[in-house]
């Protein structure tokens, strides 16, 4: 069987109540919003994976987990992204790079790397492309946002100031459906504590 698989940070709840908010500010946008269930940051995307690449997925995360420490993270601005596409894709959370956070995302890609069976999996994913932190509120329908006079569209800068505390990185699988995809934890693996 093959799985839809994702590394991702879940957000607290308070965290996902207090974003949903910001959706309602935008509703002319032509947009697939995300729910609130489903807002999270994602590590690393893997894609399709067989049920024992899985299994070795389960156990590096695990690995890599236990070895990075608890940390905090801070969310700041809400925009359109990725920074410079035109027309923009999303519009997203961009979420603070701090040095625990890199680390982590750091360590995760390279022990991914390290396995024969995933390396193709990650190596096929444009790994060359800059790792820009980030919470999807919504999917810009594109051909739409082109149909707006320049001067109709929305200007997304929302200052915002957010934080919580990561403890666990989670495998998430992706199921896409008509209604938008399921995402499921596999596994919720423990960051390490001082």
């Amino acid at each position: 069987m093959r799985h839809r698989i994702f590394i991702a940070i879940n957000l607290p709840e308070n965290v996902k109540k207090s974003l949903i908010v910001y959706q309602s500010k935008w509703l002319e946008l032509p947009c697939r919003w995300t729910k609130k269930e489903n807002l999270h940051i994602t590590l690393i995307f893997l894609g399709y994976l067989s049920d024992q690449e899985l299994l070795e997925v389960l156990e590096i995360t695990r690995k890599v987990a236990s070895r990075n420490l608890a940390f905090s993270i801070n969310l700041n601005k809400i925009c359109y992204g990725p920074p410079k596409k035109i027309p923009p894709k999303m519009v997203w959370v961009e979420t603070e790079k701090s040095k625990e956070f890199t680390q982590l995302r750091d360590d995760l890609e390279k022990s991914l790397m390290q396995t024969e069976r995933v390396h193709p999996a990650l190596s096929a994913k444009g790994r060359d492309r800059a790792f820009s932190p980030h919470i999807t509120l919504g999917r810009i329908r594109v051909w739409e946002f082109r149909q707006i006079e320049p001067e109709e569209k929305p200007q997304i800068e929302e200052e915002i100031s957010l934080s919580f505390k990561v403890n666990s990185i989670e495998v998430m699988e992706s199921q896409l459906k008509r209604g938008g995809p399921d995402y499921t934890v596999l596994e919720s693996a423990p960051l390490g504590t001082t």
